[in-house]
């Protein structure tokens, strides 16, 4: 352990103590082996004892604060202690680290000896001085959340949008199951080739430790010849853990992808299946595969994980009915809605799984006395912020938060045992609360009368537009039911409130209308920059819709793309405390590997 820990360990104990016993100076602790130099004032004294609290063992005793200055120790202890040092083959790291914890043990066992004058009182100290010894536990359960794009923005506006809609409208923010975690940083997320990453390299960045280029997935970046080992693998392979990836998108998109697999670009999708299923981890659900057949001249992904000893399960009563000890087991979701992915939480049927399912199946299927590391990802947060649809990235959230509090509801079955780290892997839209138009102000309920996502609303409704050659207007009577945005003819104009649309917003819309019917969705080097930024690479009438009810909702985004904000980690649990203040994301490796102890 570092020595300011127990040196503060030391101050809590020695005032605590002190104050049990009714003795108006403080303790020390007493090692025959070794005396540091003691001077009058104890706040002196505490501040130049962090060296000697690393040597000093069981054999320490507790001793009252001397009145009179104490001899310091003979010089030729020293010398002893480093020939012991030598003989007995160990490094000066390994014996300081002994000496730490023999020590704080040593402390905390002389407890009772202390203060023995105030019996009930010194009994409650020493009962919350010995839950200070948690600080050398490594955490045997962990917790990785990671919302693709989730930056603070997106976490504001689902509180902010909890909040009010909870409370008729009222300026309340709402807590959301993360969000009052102890512990909580702000992370860097640039990779080595731009400041706005893709979720390949930061994904890279957060399982591994190393900075790559965007679109690359644990590969050294330029030359793409060195693979890295991912914190998961690190895991199954030294310590036993078993090991789970859960995503509610593709279980070969990047960020799943980024625990298991090591590619020169992130799109062998087929080869990521490949390396799914001979990476051993016990427990995967998702999204279907994006190549699930690869070329044709070889098994399916499914076939190719099967043949690898996994349980692969299309169904969501086939995977209610799994249970512990099932073996390992690939999920993929049953209900599968834009790009072979899950729904949006916002369009999910009464019943349908969602995360929350998947991470509490995961615990199920995970559990055992070694230990488990569980990776989820809330990938369409992501994918609705590329769509700027603030409603399902808001629901989508809100989600996490439930699933997030599943683990939370674990850990309080092991609080001795478990961390909790829920972090995102960059932003995505460059989400912002507060608009133009609404100044000063925010109408989130808004949000409440939009009944599906952008993506739900092409292939239920635009996609008979375009066939069809539907009438604008007819159209807007489908927008009227799914979003609330209202025509001023509309027979029900009078009663719109903030959703009746201005004359510039129609005819927005109509243009929007317009496009869809003739363009459709079009690629960038295809469209004027007008439109680009207007539309972005989606269905231009969807696009209109979604900022249309977001300024009317007091939100807005900068872009069909990722930025460069930094985001936060908040964390729970064994360990947290290594989580708080500044940091790069390579850092959210390194202080898990710190922590279980994997080389």
């Amino acid at each position: 352990m570092k020595s300011p820990l127990l040196a503060t360990l030391a101050g809590r104990f020695g005032a605590k103590s002190a104050s049990a016993a009714g003795v108006t100076g403080r303790f020390y602790l007493f090692c025959p082996h070794f005396t540091p130099p003691l001077f009058r004032a104890p706040k002196v004294y505490l501040s130049v004892t962090r060296g000697w609290f690393r040597r000093c063992g069981r054999c320490a005793t507790i001793q009252v604060f001397p009145q009179e200055i104490v001899e310091p120790p003979k010089a030729g202890l020293k010398k002893e202690r480093i020939s012991v040092m030598k003989n007995a083959k160990i490094s000066r790291r390994s014996f300081l680290k002994a000496g730490a914890v023999a020590s704080a043990v040593g402390m905390l066992s002389a407890a009772p000896v202390a203060v023995h004058a105030a019996e009930a009182d010194a009994s409650a100290a020493a009962d919350e001085e010995n839950g200070l010894l948690d600080v050398f536990k490594k955490p045997k359960y962990v917790f990785l959340f990671i919302g693709d794009g989730m930056g603070t923005a997106q976490i504001q506006s689902a509180r902010f949008y909890k909040g009010t809609v909870d409370n008729n409208g009222a300026v309340t923010e709402a807590d959301l199951s993360f969000t009052s975690f102890p512990q909580v940083g702000s992370v860097t997320t640039y990779d080595s080739t731009s400041f706005c990453p893709d979720s390949a390299s930061t994904a890279t960045s957060i399982a591994t430790g190393h900075k790559t280029e965007s679109g690359v997935i644990n590969m050294c970046p330029w030359t793409r010849d060195v693979p890295y080992e991912t914190i998961a693998e690190k895991l199954h392979a030294q310590k036993g853990y078993k090991v789970g990836v859960v995503s509610t998108v593709n279980i070969d998109h990047a960020t799943p992808a980024a625990f298991y697999a090591h590619q020169k670009t992130r799109k062998n999708y087929y080869e990521i299946g490949v390396e799914l299923a001979k990476s051993g981890f016990e427990y995967f659900a998702g999204g279907e595969f994006q190549k699930v057949q690869g070329d044709g001249t070889g098994p399916d992904n499914h076939a190719v994980a099967a043949s690898a000893g996994y349980n692969v399960v299309t169904t969501q009563a086939d995977a209610a009915a799994l249970t512990a000890g099932a073996g390992k087991t690939l999920i993929i979701a049953q209900n599968l809605a834009d790009g072979k992915a899950m729904n949006y939480a916002m369009d999910a049927a009464a019943g349908e799984w969602q995360l929350t399912d998947y991470v509490k199946k995961g615990i199920e299927l995970l559990d055992n006395p070694k230990g488990f590391f569980l990776m989820t990802e809330s990938g369409k947060i992501d994918w609705a912020c590329h769509a700027n649809d603030a409603a399902a990235s808001i629901h989508d959230v809100l989600e996490m938060s439930n699933a997030v509090q599943a683990a939370v509801e674990f850990q309080n079955k092991h609080p001795n045992d478990t961390l909790i780290l829920v972090t995102a892997d960059h932003e995505t839209g460059g989400m912002a609360i507060g608009y133009k138009t609404t100044n000063y102000d925010t109408f989130l309920t808004n949000l409440t009368h939009q009944k599906m996502s952008y993506a739900k609303f092409d292939s239920t409704y635009v996609q008979n537009y375009i066939a069809n050659k539907t009438p604008f207007e007819a159209a807007m009577q489908d927008v009227k039911a799914s979003f609330g945005l209202t025509l001023p003819t509309d027979p029900d104009a009078a009663n719109a409130g903030k959703l009746l649309l201005t004359d510039y917003e129609v005819q927005n819309l109509r243009t929007a209308y317009e496009r869809t019917l003739k363009v459709g969705s079009a690629s960038q080097k295809d469209m004027s920059q007008q439109d680009y930024e207007l539309y972005g690479t989606y269905i231009p009438f969807s696009m209109a819709i979604c900022h249309t009810i977001n300024h009317k909702s007091g939100m807005d985004h900068t872009t069909y793309a990722h930025t460069g904000a930094m985001v936060n980690v908040y964390a729970n649990g064994v360990g947290a405390e290594k989580f708080g203040g500044v940091f790069d994301n390579t850092e959210i490796f390194h202080k898990l590997a710190d922590l279980t102890k994997v080389k």
